[in-house]
């Protein structure tokens, strides 16, 4: 499939052996029951490597599944608030946002406005600024307060990534969709009729970058 009449060809022992006829270095490959790879087309002329295609093949194969059992998954929890939630619900829904975030998960937090409360737009911001002060030791700001339809949005991510165990997870990547899960967090314990959506989108994130 190598198509031009010479290559720079490098051997199995990484020595670059020159500029070298095609056909020659199919047949250097050959006596070393190897194969002769193109590695860099794009190259003038193109460079090629005697290795064991083979075995190659395997460690990439290798390092990837080893990647992948490295990798974490990453939730975005949500809890719902109101722009006047008192304190009591204030405080049940906050430790909501601390575990999440003492867990690794991100933590997305939704004011919502019913009627005319969307006019007060600034009730909830101050409910958001609230959250985002009792969670400033474990938490940053991923998101500032966004507008979406008749809520009022902010994510906080935490500051140290963490496994359910405890253990630190290092260089988190920024979390892809897959899949959403819905929980029903309590409104107030007095008051279980009123229900605080929590959302959990995964997302895979490696835990160590090789």
């Amino acid at each position: 499939m190598i198509r031009v009449k010479e290559v720079s060809v490098i051997g199995d022992d990484g020595e670059h052996l020159g500029t070298i006829p095609t056909e020659e270095a199919l047949s250097m490959a050959e006596d070393r029951d190897m194969d002769l790879v193109e590695v860099a087309a794009n190259s003038n002329p193109p460079v090629c490597r005697i290795m064991d295609y083979g075995k190659h093949k395997y460690k990439a194969s290798k390092k990837a599944h080893e990647a992948k059992k490295n990798q974490k998954i990453v939730h975005v929890k949500e809890v719902k608030f109101r722009p006047n939630t008192d304190q009591h619900d204030f405080d049940f829904k906050l430790k909501h946002v601390q575990r999440f975030l003492e867990n690794g998960d991100k933590a997305k937090v939704v004011i919502f406005f019913k009627g005319r409360e969307i006019v007060h737009r600034e009730f909830g911001q101050k409910v958001l600024e609230r959250v985002a002060e009792q969670t400033e030791d474990i938490a940053v700001i991923e998101q500032t307060a966004k507008q979406e339809g008749r809520t009022l949005v902010m994510i906080l991510a935490p500051k140290s990534f963490k496994t359910k165990k405890g253990s630190p997870s290092k260089n988190p990547k920024p979390a892809v969709d897959k899949a959403e899960e819905k929980t029903d967090v309590p409104e107030t314990q007095a008051a279980p009729k009123k229900t605080s959506e929590e959302t959990s989108t995964e997302a895979v994130v490696p835990n160590n970058e090789s």
